[in-house]
């Protein structure tokens, strides 16, 4: 009898433990499920300009608000892209359009066979006599080279610059969906642009929240359009350029932001030739501060451009950057979902001295 209870007492000790291990092992999945894997796409230029590579796991450390962190996936320069191309063909672009083809499939030829490519322009719609420009999403992802090339084709001029929606269709219609394994935190937007927004309905703010979200890498190929803009702004108010009623918004916000009391002209024939210029001189200037702030924070770069001829150069180089990035994973050691921005850093050994490291700067939590 005695016995007897005892093999009951161990069967049901047994029954007790496995089911405690089964739970444990239920919970240790759905801790690493919820945890978020961060990726860091990252970059090692030489003091001389030369892109890095060979750069080992070992060779790697990485902190996360100062704290070191456990890699536990790591992606060499190999591993392949995919990278949505944004065209902007509104303005003094429309006078390069077939040089702004020809070096977008330049650009494309020039990527790895496993890239895969989307392609997004600007073209004129047309309601009730009224002309307004819309992004179009030419291709989607594929690495079907005679497929791009003809959707570079198909490319087209715009008569406004719907630039914050285009980068709204990169976070909500290329990359809605997560990532295919070989592709995580192998994302990038390559943008052709002089970035002065005049009719979009997203805002700035919003669109760098979703790149931010889905990690995209960001390069642009900044064209200087200015001196063409302004040369057509001057003069008769009814046969100039004008500046659309969100630039002119926008332009205000700024100036009242730093406290100015300046009096608000209500459309453009308000505005003197001074004015004029002092509007499109804000303008450019916030159009630099969003490139540079969208691409430092992503581990990208900004490639200023004179004309085409320029852009070309600036397209091969930031194809030979696609083709030298690393990425690595990590499962952040603070496991808090509470939505604060944490700054990231990457450290490399090994390296030459003066080396320059472009990382993906920080990221912002989930929260509950």
């Amino acid at each position: 009898m005695r016995v007897r209870e005892v093999g009951l007492l161990l069967g049901l000790s047994l029954c007790l433990l496995t089911g405690a291990m089964g739970q444990a092992k239920k919970d240790d999945e759905v801790i690493k499920i919820d945890t978020q894997l961060v990726d860091v796409p990252f970059t090692a230029t030489a003091p001389a300009g030369t892109l890095l590579k060979g750069i080992k796991l070992s060779d790697i450390t990485i902190y996360e608000d100062g704290k070191k962190q456990e890699v536990v996936d790591f992606s060499t320069t190999t591993a392949p892209f995919e990278v949505v191309l944004i065209l902007d063909t509104s303005g003094s672009a429309r006078n390069d359009l077939l040089l702004i083809k020809q070096a977008a499939k330049d650009f494309v030829s020039s990527l790895r066979p496993g890239d895969r490519v989307a392609v997004i322009a600007f073209r004129t719609e047309r309601t009730n006599n009224q002309a307004f420009a819309v992004p179009e999403v030419l291709s989607p992802l594929t690495d079907d080279r005679a497929k791009l090339a003809a959707a570079l084709d198909g490319v087209k001029t715009s008569n406004g610059t719907p630039y914050y929606d285009a980068l709204q269709q990169v976070a909500e219609k290329i990359f809605s969906q997560r990532p295919a394994e070989e592709f995580r935190g192998r994302r990038a937007l390559v943008a052709l642009t002089d970035g002065v927004d005049s009719s979009s309905a997203a805002d700035f703010k919003f669109v760098k929240e979703q790149l931010g979200q889905v990690g995209v890498i960001s390069f642009f190929v900044k064209v200087d359009t200015r001196d063409f803009f302004e040369e057509a702004l001057l003069g008769d108010c009814r046969s100039s350029v004008r500046f659309s009623a969100a630039q002119i918004r926008r332009y205000y916000q700024t100036i009242n932001s730093k406290g100015s009391r300046m009096e608000k002209a209500t459309n453009f024939c308000q505005l003197g030739d001074f004015e004029r210029l002092a509007v499109s001189k804000r303008l450019y200037d916030i159009a630099n501060e969003e490139m540079n702030e969208l691409a430092k924070g992503s581990g990208g770069r900004v490639f200023p451009v004179g004309d085409m001829t320029e852009a070309r150069n600036a397209f091969k180089s930031v194809s030979e950057e696609i083709g030298t990035k690393y990425t690595l994973g990590y499962y952040p050691s603070n496991e808090k979902r509470d939505g604060t921005y944490r700054k990231i850093k990457v450290e490399i050994k090994g390296v030459p001295a003066g080396t320059v490291v472009r990382s993906r700067e920080g990221y912002t939590a989930p929260s509950n």
